[in-house]
């Protein structure tokens, strides 16, 4: 079980094919017709809707550290509560281009916009994992 990002970038080192990996950066939100309870309980960080507001994929060494993905993501002027990362593999020692990522990704932001996560390790700012459960 990945905890972390740094074991992320370890565990795709183990793989027999290089990865390429997905990010969907997403915002906390609360809906505008959500409740008196709904609005107590997202304000205690419980609760609300995930949307995503930027998504990018990489290749691992591009993104070896947590940090250069969290400044990256800060340059673009969106703030974000939780990334959702992904993996793909590549095939004969060719790792995955950035157009091979680009079916998968639109997937990926349509599956979380729907709330299917469990495919996905979600982070928090701090490259942690975090359960969502």
């Amino acid at each position: 079980m990945i905890s972390s990002y740094s074991e992320l970038i370890n565990a795709t080192k183990d793989e027999h094919e290089p990865q390429r990996l997905l990010f969907v950066f997403c915002r906390a939100e609360l809906p505008d017709d959500a409740s008196a309870a709904e609005k107590a309980a997202f304000e205690q960080g419980e609760g609300g809707a995930l949307t995503p507001v930027i998504c990018v994929d990489k290749a691992p060494q591009e993104v070896s550290e947590f940090s250069v993905l969290v400044e990256e993501s800060q340059n673009t002027g969106q703030p974000w509560d939780v990334v959702f990362v992904a993996a793909m593999s590549g095939r004969g020692g060719t790792p995955p281009s950035s157009d091979e990522a680009q079916q998968p990704m639109t997937m990926m932001v349509e599956s979380i916009r729907l709330g299917h996560v469990s495919n996905y390790l979600p982070l928090d700012k701090s490259g942690n994992a975090i359960n969502l459960g």
